[in-house]
């Protein structure tokens, strides 16, 4: 167990919460100690969640150690009962609470709860938050789902989406509707705002559409195993992908029907003179496996750029991301350690970070722009916006966010370089307010530090100079003029030092 001030992935009882807090007349009792309630908070703040999450805690404290945990949770399940009425309860420990090995599934097993009750086995010091989602979805497809009929009609059903997930809520919507054009019915979606009396009747459905494989698949695979239901394994996140994604539901549906697809526009606007400026931007990529794996195919397909660089936190999906690294001829980071992400970030030098809201922070600090493309999440990648990441307005999306960061920063550098005139000096008032005038005021000089072999210092003029190049792509101008001198055993770079390693790396 390692102590980090960020982390990736919560343990596996926050996945149940995803799991409980998006399905509707599920609750889930949780064995765990007074102040793991902290939970709640990442629905109803970061989510923006208009109520709690449908989770009871024994919150046993210090005290209760030594008495009777066994039968604080036994009171704590019979209460949640007796409350909320809920059709059917999962049950569960917290990190701390496995320690004391209370067996939260068997003692509720013997309470003969008139509802089913499903015992949660999750490993709190080996596995993270989103096998706990994957096992709880499993778990709960696995005691309620019976078989059955097929419907009369084409039909399938929607795995993966949970709360707290990725732009999930817009993702389904968006992939419904392109079912819908297609001529196929929904029959469920789970997790995400099915009851367990749908769950009961998943079945029914002709196959299954896998659009989250980090909390879906294992549902998925059962389905398939006792219920005949292949599933699809292209995740439609791109024009690319959507595409084949469509083919994919051709196969397995029959489906014929033709889909107008006019309202995408990212395929032309990609193309487009105005976006012929992003054509070969280096990108560094990192996120949960299967984000990373579509947004690579995205950005170097369909954006046109260079991908220097991929990775993902979940370790699940290691052997897919290294498989990926090496088509794309990088070399792949498998790591929950942000402090090594953010160092492989600094020696790459990227112009732009595809990532987490972890790279976000990073990218704040080292100047380089960053796009959003997978959980961990804030607040503000909850948008009251329609703005999903899957299907032909997903695409268009992508290119709206990814490209945001890098226009914004031609117009920061174009700021920049006209920072010495009057109108744009930070000093100036806002000229509609008729502020006047203020200069800036020269720099003071300060003396100089002894350079060095080991300390190549940078004279004030090529440090102005060095100013004058983009901020997303100074950091690997400086690099490799520091280089260069070191090479040649120059310890004070000049102007001329600076166009020098300009000349000998462009060559």
């Amino acid at each position: 167990m390692k102590l980090t001030v960020w982390t990736y992935e919560g343990p596996p009882h926050v996945g149940a919460m995803r799991v409980a807090t998006g399905m509707k007349g599920l609750h889930y009792v949780l064995h765990a100690p007074q102040g793991d309630t902290y939970a709640d908070l990442l629905f109803t703040m970061i989510e923006r969640r208009d109520h709690r999450p449908p989770v009871t805690y024994t919150t046993f404290q210090a005290r209760d150690l030594g008495a009777d945990t066994a039968g604080l949770f036994k009171k704590a399940c019979q209460d949640a009962y007796d409350r909320f009425k809920p059709e059917a309860i999962i049950v569960g420990a917290s990190c701390t609470a496995e320690l004391i090995q209370d067996d939260p599934g068997g003692l509720a097993e013997t309470m003969g709860l008139p509802v089913p009750v499903i015992p949660l086995e999750l490993p709190s010091y080996q596995r993270k938050e989103n096998f706990g989602a994957d096992e709880t979805f499993f778990q709960i497809v696995k005691h309620l789902a019976k078989p059955t009929e097929k419907t009369a009609r084409v039909s399938c059903n929607v795995i993966g989406p949970t709360a707290l997930g990725f732009r999930h809520r817009d993702d389904v919507a968006e992939i419904t509707n392109l079912l819908f054009e297609l001529g196929i019915e929904v029959n469920v979606t789970g997790p995400m705002g099915a009851t367990p009396s749908d769950i009961a009747r998943m079945g029914q459905a002709h196959f299954n559409v896998l659009l989250y494989p980090e909390t879906g698949e294992m549902a998925a695979r059962y389905c398939e195993k006792e219920f005949g239901q292949p599933y699809t394994k292209v995740v439609p996140i791109g024009a690319g992908a959507t595409h084949d994604f469509i083919a994919e539901i051709r196969a397995m549906s029959g489906s014929t029907v033709q889909l107008d697809d006019d309202r995408l526009r990212q395929t032309w606007w990609s193309r487009s003179v105005d976006s012929t400026y992003l054509t070969g931007k280096r990108v560094f990529i990192f996120g949960d496996g299967t984000h990373v794996k579509a947004a690579a195919r995205v950005a170097r397909d369909e954006m046109g750029f260079e991908v220097v660089g991929l990775g993902c936190y979940n370790r699940e999906f290691a052997r897919d991301v290294r498989a990926l690294a090496k088509e794309y001829g990088v070399e792949a980071l498998i790591t929950d350690d942000y402090l090594l992400v953010e160092k492989t970030i600094e020696d790459l030098q990227p112009e732009m970070i595809l990532g987490t809201q972890m790279e976000r922070h990073i990218g704040k600090r080292l100047g380089i722009p960053c796009a959003v493309i997978s959980a961990p999440v804030h607040v503000q990648d909850f948008p009251a916006r329609y703005s999903p990441q899957m299907g032909f307005e997903g695409a268009n999306v992508l290119f709206d966010t990814w490209i945001h960061p890098l226009v914004m920063g031609l117009e920061e550098h174009l700021l920049h370089m006209f920072r010495d005139d009057f109108e744009f000096n930070d000093a100036a008032g806002p000229s509609h307010h008729g502020g006047a005038v203020q200069h800036a005021k020269p720099e003071p000089e300060t003396a100089p530090e002894a350079a060095t072999a080991d300390n190549v210092i940078w004279l004030r003029d090529a440090e102005r100079e060095l100013k004058k190049i983009p901020f997303f792509v100074r950091g690997k101008a400086r690099r490799n003029t520091e280089c260069y001198a070191a090479e040649n055993g120059v310890f004070e770079i000049s102007v001329d030092t600076l166009y020098e390693a300009k000349a000998h790396f462009a060559r």
